[in-house]
C-alpha cells in the first residue's frame, strides 16, 4: 500500500479515536469542574485527611490529592502551596506526595478512556489508587527509617493559579483538546513513518526485555511505550485504535493498562514534581521499578487464576 494511502487511513483512524476521546473527556471534565465550583471536593477532603498520616504528610494535603485524583496533576500542584507553607515540607514529604499524585490523578477521565479499550474502569482505578498508596507508604517508611531527604524543599518553580471559574476551565479544556489532537496526529504519522523505515522493530526489540518482565508481548509495545513516556490519554488513545485495527488478547490490553497506570508520562509529569522539590531518583527510577514489580505481580495472579473476570470490563465498552 502506498505511504500516502497509509497516512490518509491513519489520519481518519486517529480523528475517529480523537472524537471518541472528546466525547469521554468533556462531560467528565464538566462534571468535575461543577463539583469543584460547588465546593463538594473541598467538603469531602477532611474525610481523607486521616489517611495522610499513613504517608507522614500534613492532613491539609488531603485536599490537594483529592483535587489531583478528580481533576488532574495541574489542579493539585496549583493548590499545594496554598494549603501548606513551603517551609513546612521536607524533600521527603514532597517526594512522597508526588508519588501519590504521579500514579493516581485524573482518574475519572483517564480510566474512562482506558475502559473504552476493554478493561474494567473500577478494577483499573482501584489498582491504580492502591498502587499509589502502597508506593507512597513504602517511600515514607524508607525515608523515616534512614533520614534521607529530610532537608527542606528547594523548589525551582512555584505554580501560580491562573484564571479560575468556568472561563478559566473552558480555556484550559479547549487548549488541552487542541494540543491532544496535534499530538495524536503527530504520533500516528511518526509511528507510520518509523514502521515503514523499520525503526519501530529495532525500538521494540530494545524495549522487549523490560516489557517482558511485566508479561507484555510485542503487540502491546507501541501504545504502552507511548503511555509510559507521554501519558495515559495518548497511550490509551493509541491502544483503542490498535484494539480496533487488529485482534489483541484482552489480557495484554489489561496488563498494558495496569502498567501505564503505575508508570506513565515519565517525561512531563516527572519534570513538574522535580521542579517542585521532589527527589528525581525516587519519582522516576523508583516509580518505574515499582510499576514493573507490581504489574508482574498482577500478571502472576492472572496466570494463576486464568480467566479471572477482573481482566476485562463490559464487552460493550469496545463498541
Amino acid at each position: 500500500m502506498p505511504l500516502q494511502t497509509q497516512f490518509y487511513r491513519k489520519t481518519l483512524e486517529t480523528l475517529a479515536v480523537y472524537r471518541e476521546l472528546v466525547v469521554i473527556m468533556v462531560p467528565i471534565a464538566v462534571g468535575t469542574q461543577a463539583l469543584t465550583e460547588l465546593g463538594v471536593i473541598k467538603a469531602v477532603a477532611p474525610w481523607l485527611a486521616p489517611a495522610m498520616g499513613l504517608f507522614g504528610l500534613p492532613p491539609e494535603l488531603a485536599l490537594a490529592w483529592l483535587t489531583g485524583l478528580l481533576v488532574g496533576m495541574w489542579g493539585a500542584v496549583v493548590v499545594l502551596f496554598t494549603l501548606v507553607p513551603m517551609t513546612a515540607l521536607s524533600t521527603a514529604d514532597m517526594t512522597v506526595f508526588s508519588s501519590l499524585l504521579l500514579m493516581a490523578h485524573a482518574i475519572p477521565v483517564e480510566q474512562r478512556i482506558v475502559a473504552r479499550a476493554g478493561p474494567s474502569f473500577w478494577t483499573t482505578s482501584i489498582l491504580r489508587i492502591a498502587g499509589a498508596m502502597a508506593f507512597a507508604a513504602l517511600l515514607h517508611q524508607l525515608f523515616s527509617a534512614t533520614g534521607w531527604l529530610s532537608q527542606p524543599i528547594a523548589p525551582v518553580w512555584k505554580p501560580m493559579a491562573g484564571e479560575g471559574g468556568w472561563i478559566g476551565f473552558a480555556y484550559g479544556t479547549a487548549k488541552t483538546l487542541v494540543v491532544m489532537l496535534g499530538v495524536l496526529l503527530a504520533l500516528s504519522w511518526a509511528m507510520e513513518l518509523l514502521r515503514a523505515a523499520g525503526i519501530l522493530d529495532v525500538l521494540y526489540k530494545a524495549l522487549a526485555p523490560l516489557f517482558r518482565l511485566v508479561g507484555l508481548r510485542q503487540e502491546a509495545l507501541p501504545f504502552t511505550t507511548v503511555g509510559l513516556l507521554l501519558g495515559i490519554s495518548y497511550g490509551s488513545g493509541l491502544m483503542l485504535a490498535e484494539v480496533r485495527r487488529q485482534p489483541i488478547e484482552p489480557r495484554q490490553v489489561f496488563l498494558a493498562s495496569v502498567f501505564m497506570g503505575f508508570a506513565h508520562s515519565l517525561i512531563e509529569d516527572t519534570l513538574v514534581v522535580v521542579a517542585l522539590g521532589a527527589d528525581l531518583t525516587s519519582v522516576l527510577f523508583g516509580r518505574l521499578l515499582f510499576a514493573i514489580v507490581a504489574t508482574a505481580a498482577v500478571a502472576f495472579v492472572l496466570e494463576r487464576f486464568s480467566g479471572a473476570p477482573m481482566a476485562q470490563g463490559n464487552s460493550a465498552s469496545r463498541s
